[in-house]
């Protein structure tokens, strides 16, 4: 039995997004409480960084790692060996006896995250049809906000308990998607290109037929997509290498910078650093008590909002535009907290009410209630813009015969960003306060260039045309205006099959190719 519905297999592969998106919160709602203070002995700035860090840390390990599984056994299976890992991380979290075993814990989780973050968009990118591609993968993106929103009302909730268990029940919660993921996976279809590039065509060509028409193998569309899948096949076969060499190679490592770069300029906006310490920035803000953990709920709401115009128009909108327009409204609004913050707040030694971190305070009620506000609008554009882009554009431009390693890398990449981020965050609030956000603002800035000068137009266009955009077009992004030949080879195909030649054409497309 398989799930031949694209939608229904690619929601089912963004339980891993429930699951990253569990990870992300996992920490904000908790270490403002009493009870967590208390248990871990008021863990210092460092302390809590390396606590909150550790998770990333084991996402990027998970990350590199999730390319050996994926090559050998698929981006179906690494999602199981994922969920299993979680399962591990998640049972050991709610049984936390100190700091150290919280971190161990952390960091079993992390693998996990690393698997599913790696190759969850790189499944749902190679199952999808291409008009429809960017709105399947930015499910990745809106299934991370729920979870964050589900796992910081659950945190909230439990906040009530006077007990261990205001943070050994959200930590036991988190796992329920694994279970349903585990259950889940042997149901969804394999990936048809990673099929092809076993050289198992023939599935390959049932796959594609099952999700993009309905089982119709002589459906022109997907006669055209497999005839691009095999001729891309065919082309790296004649490379005769797949080793991790093949990302520096002259024909490769613009798409790998860019693929790396995504991740980066997303992580880089300072969303999950200031996501992990929205407790923090509150309290900065002068909210007090459980004032702090309600108006942190509505920022996780925003994200859920936010979320659903990119999914509506990802596949309307330019990638380009979207990432570009993204980089300077945050930036706007990181230059606004930053300013506001400077202008209305003042230095507090020693931190507020002990936690060195809380280094700043803003004790004007209009600037406080503007710095919230620009915290929500910034979460929003974020979830609007870079948020689904990260994603989204990272499988798209990589060839399939290195996408797996070149995806990992990135996602890599955006862990280490995540793990440096989220443990100097602390430090950088406690040591320049208000600066973190001009830093921040810059970062954006100089994304901004980057996209304009060298990101490369993905919309409307198949995985496979990749190859003749970044290698034969300008490396210019802003002068290619390639059109998409899926329509030409749909309207050759339907010619083909008008004159009878169907079994020409299965016997084509179903033929092995000399492998790697």
């Amino acid at each position: 039995m398989m799930i031949t519905n694209v939608y229904i297999a690619a929601a089912l592969a963004t339980l891993g997004g429930l699951i990253h998106g569990f990870d992300v919160t996992s920490m904000a709602g908790i270490l403002g409480t009493p009870q967590y203070k208390s248990y871990f002995n008021n863990p210092n700035s460092i302390k809590q960084g390396g606590i909150t860090a550790s998770m990333a840390g084991g996402s990027l390990v998970g990350s590199i790692l999730s390319t050996f599984i994926s090559d050998r056994r698929g981006r179906r299976d690494t999602l199981f060996v994922a969920a299993i890992i979680w399962i591990i991380g998640s049972t050991l979290m709610c049984a936390v006896q100190n700091v150290a075993m919280l971190i161990v814990a952390r960091v079993i989780n992390g693998l996990a995250v690393g698997l599913i973050t790696s190759q969850g968009p790189t499944y749902i990118a190679e199952i999808a049809p291409m008009p429809k591609r960017g709105r399947l993968i930015c499910l990745q993106q809106w299934m991370i906000t729920w979870g964050e929103l589900i796992m910081y009302f659950i945190q909230y909730g439990c906040s009530f308990l006077t007990t261990n268990a205001s943070f050994r029940i959200p930590w036991a919660l988190q796992m329920i998607p694994a279970w349903v993921l585990l259950v889940a996976v042997p149901l969804m279809p394999r990936s048809p290109r990673w099929l092809a590039s076993k050289d198992r065509w023939e599935e390959a060509h049932e796959v594609l037929a099952v999700l993009h028409a309905k089982g119709d193998r002589m459906d022109p569309l997907v006669v055209a997509e497999l005839r691009e899948i095999k001729d891309q096949v065919e082309l790296e076969a004649t490379y005769g290498s797949t080793s991790w060499s093949e990302l520096i190679k002259k024909r490769n490592i613009l798409r790998v910078h860019l693929c790396i770069f995504a991740h980066v300029w997303s992580q880089f906006s300072g969303i999950n650093a200031l996501l992990y310490y929205i407790v923090y920035i509150f309290q900065m803000a002068g909210l007090t008590g459980k004032a702090t953990l309600t108006a942190a709920i509505i920022q996780y709401v925003m994200l859920v909002i936010g979320t659903v115009p990119a999914m509506i128009f990802a596949d309307g909108w330019s990638r380009r535009k979207t990432m570009m327009a993204g980089s300077l409204i945050l930036a706007f609004w990181h230059f606004m907290q930053g300013g506001l913050m400077a202008n209305y707040g003042h230095f507090v030694p020693g931190g507020l009410n002990g936690v060195k971190p809380i280094a700043w305070k803003v004790d004007s009620s209009p600037a406080s209630k503007a710095i919230i506000a620009c915290t929500y609008l910034f979460v929003f554009f974020y979830s609007s813009t870079w948020g689904p882009m990260g994603w989204i554009y990272p499988p798209e431009i990589v060839p399939l015969y290195i996408r797996s390693k070149s995806v990992s890398l990135a996602t890599a990449c955006n862990w280490a960003g995540n793990f440096a981020l989220t443990f100097f965050t602390p430090p950088g609030f406690q040591n320049i306060q208000w600066r973190m956000y001009m830093i921040f603002g810059t970062l954006m800035l100089a994304a901004f260039i980057h996209v304009f000068l060298f990101f490369q137009e993905t919309r409307g266009r198949t995985l496979e045309e990749m190859d003749h955009i970044f290698n034969e077009e300008s490396v210019w992004a802003f002068r290619v205006t390639y059109r998409s030949r899926l329509g030409r080879d749909i309207e050759e195909a339907k010619t083909q099959l008008n004159h009878g030649k169907a079994e020409v054409i299965a016997t084509e497309l179903e033929q092995p190719v000399a492998m790697v």
